[in-house]
């Protein structure tokens, strides 16, 4: 009973996830006949499940594209992608391996006692965006989930004055990617219990996991105590990203073309 009881939930889980993906690409249009997607499999739950939701898709949509996943081992001590290489054969998912010791780069260049998230996100990015041109790729997909997207909405508005947070579909700055975030509408409970279920072969990131003290620690904090409130808040967050009435709002480049000034 209780294999069948795992197996159900599994599904249901799997269902739900697959529903937040279609609206999200329905939404946004993610994925388009012809695309050849390379999903950035970290080997974290958030990237593991959407590189077999993405296969999932591939196999059973009305429009044939093509998926691949890419690994960066950015040589931190302990990684190990032995599991997660002998998985993606298993599913007869292409997988690339990509060695950049970007570990040593960062120890170097971040002062003790400072957070590494920025340079580390700021050298995979580039290392990505490279990998993804020279494999044939026509889109980067990401593993964000709603949590990451609405902690980065709070994270602009507290600390850095910007409203804007992480969209599902983005050209990269000097337009050579495009980036997309299929499980944006997924929440980080749902995707973190459907990889359990499903036993994916995760590897920890050890280089930052221990820091305390992290701005997103402390947005995620707040978002827990105000959603003990209002089990709501998390979701109005996200909703408020889609329903964004500019003229009431302080951007004056708006206010001078609604006056006729633009």
């Amino acid at each position: 009973m209780e294999a069948l009881d795992r197996r159900r939930t599994l599904t249901r889980l799997e269902k739900a996830l697959l529903l937040d993906v279609g609206r999200c690409n329905k939404d946004f249009g993610l994925i388009e006949e012809g695309d050849r997607i390379m999903v950035a499999v970290s080997g974290g739950k958030d990237s593991m499940t959407l590189v077999h939701l993405l296969d999932l898709l591939r196999r059973r949509a009305p429009i044939r594209f093509e998926v691949f996943a890419l690994t960066l081992d950015q040589k931190q001590p302990g990684f190990d992608a032995t599991e997660l290489r002998a998985w993606m054969e298993r599913r007869d998912i292409e997988f690339h391996l990509v060695e950049q010791d970007t570990y040593s780069i960062v120890l170097e260049k971040v002062p003790e006692g400072k957070t590494y998230c920025a340079l580390c996100s700021r050298l995979r990015r580039g290392i990505l965006y490279n990998e993804a041109k020279a494999r044939g790729a026509t889109k980067i997909a990401l593993g964000h989930h709603r949590e990451d997207v609405i902690e980065t909405l709070l994270l602009n508005l507290l600390y850095a004055g910007q409203l804007k947070a992480m969209p599902p579909k983005l050209v990269s700055d000097d337009g050579r990617n495009t980036v997309i975030r299929p499980l944006a509408y997924a929440s980080e409970a749902t995707i973190a219990r459907y990889a359990e279920l499903s036993e994916f072969p995760i590897i920890p990131c050890n280089l930052c996991g221990s820091q305390e003290g992290l701005k997103r620690q402390r947005v995620k904090a707040l978002l827990a105590e105000l959603e003990a409130e209002n089990p709501n808040v998390k979701g109005n967050l996200l909703a408020a990203l889609s329903n964004v009435v500019p003229s009431h709002l302080f951007d004056r480049s708006i206010a001078r073309t609604a006056d006729g000034h633009g």
